[in-house]
């Protein structure tokens, strides 16, 4: 199995690669403590054809595949992890559900502006009780004379408050039934909510340890109407609808994972070997190089996780096992490559206006957003078969996790 890139792919990874060089990374830190998502360069990035990558020409995308994407984010991750993730989620969570689930007029009507990158959309999943066990989902929505009513709250979601975010698509619960032991199981769906909509309310956006640039807020619904035509795929069905779409984000969430580790990689091979102490480059210390080898190991570990992964997922073939991989690998990198770049640094590796101290505060996330590592051991080990050998699975499947 070859993992090399094509010339199309290595001419976009070396494009986006200097966009990040020379637009995102000069401005981060400013934006960083502004905390204040840069639209004119996600405009930009739309100019680029960034948001469309893997969407047909026929609906305003680029008709690439999701390698393409993928690429983007890692590069765009070594200087930003809120830009990468902004398209990652914006294209992952946003576009895709539309692109996979949607009617032909659904998908006419949203799927040129988001690929445009002129707006931006937003999965509305997670709950206090529902995220990693989204049964636990108690958002509701009801028919009445032709609407789906939404009433329900959510939390952690990215891109769900910015002044160009034009669709939330919301997980609720639209009716239940019973099991054969009597019990009630929840019927779930996606039902789409565009912005603004009566009675959806974005709340004030959190104070977050890190991803200060990415947009992240809870929302409210209280009576949200909305037609019954914006129910996203099959009613009852927006679990199944999404575990595609969402095993697939995870492969991009793993090239941001990556692209986070090269960033620290980069930093410290650049920092260690013009920073002089007792008359050598600190690099000179067999510790301090071993540290980086270690972080190469860990970087090339990662990339061929999700190269494989995609490469298996554009092939039509099973690829779950090996996207929980990917993330597990790449997010577990990025953290560790962080820690080692912070304590390379010394006390520059703890000013906020170096890259690396950001990577340290943005990385802990990666860890936990997309399906935490937990979450990942479990899909893993159920992929091998080892959850017939203890307790029965939860009915539901496990998903997203929080942050997303």
């Amino acid at each position: 199995m070859s993992h090399e890139l094509t010339d199309e792919h290595q001419r976009l990874s070396d494009t986006v690669r200097d966009f990040a060089d020379t637009v995102v990374a000069p401005a981060a830190y400013e934006y960083d403590t502004k905390r204040q998502l840069p639209y004119e360069i996600i405009a930009q990035m739309g100019e680029m054809g960034l948001f469309g990558l893997p969407i047909p020409a026929e609906y305003g995308g680029g008709g690439k595949d999701y390698l393409s994407l993928c690429l983007a984010v890692e590069q765009l991750a070594r200087v930003d992890q809120s830009i990468a993730v902004t398209l990652e989620a914006g294209v992952g969570l946003g576009i895709m559900p539309v692109f996979r689930s949607g009617t032909e007029a659904q998908r006419q009507e949203w799927l040129p502006m988001l690929a445009s990158g002129s707006a931006l959309a937003a999965f509305g999943l997670t709950e206090a009780d529902a995220g990693s066990d989204a049964a636990g989902t108690k958002t509701t929505a009801r028919l009445e004379g032709g609407d789906w009513v939404i009433d329900g709250t959510k939390q952690f979601i990215t891109n769900s408050g910015t002044r160009i975010t034009r669709l939330v698509t919301i997980t609720a619960v639209t009716g239940e039934s019973l099991r054969p032991d009597g019990s009630l199981k929840k019927e779930l769906s996606a039902i789409l909510v565009p912005t603004p909509t009566a009675g959806f309310t974005v709340e004030p956006a959190y104070d977050k340890v890190g991803w200060h640039t990415s947009d992240t807020h809870p929302l409210t619904l209280s009576g949200v109407r909305v037609p019954e035509a914006n129910m996203l795929g099959e009613r009852g069905r927006g679990f199944a609808n999404f575990v595609q779409t969402l095993d697939e984000g995870r492969i991009a969430f793993a090239a941001l994972c990556t692209g986070a580790a090269q960033g620290c990689l980069d930093e410290s091979i650049r920092y260690a070997s013009s920073r002089n102490v007792f008359g050598r480059p600190i690099a000179s210390n067999q510790h301090i190089a071993f540290s980086i080898a270690r972080m190469q190991a860990r970087v090339h570990t990662a990339r061929l996780a999700y190269y494989d992964a995609v490469q298996r997922m554009m092939r039509g073939e099973p690829f779950k096992l090996q996207a929980s991989i990917a993330k597990m690998v790449g997010s577990e990198a990025a953290m560790e490559n962080a820690r080692s770049a912070t304590q390379i640094f010394g006390g520059y590796g703890f000013m906020n206006e170096n890259l690396v101290a950001r990577h340290y505060r943005d990385s802990k996330i990666l860890e936990i957003g997309e399906g935490t590592t937990e979450v990942q051991l479990m899909v893993i080990s159920r992929e091998l078969g080892l959850d017939r050998l203890t307790a029965p699975a939860v009915d539901a499947p496990t998903l997203a996790g929080v942050a997303r």
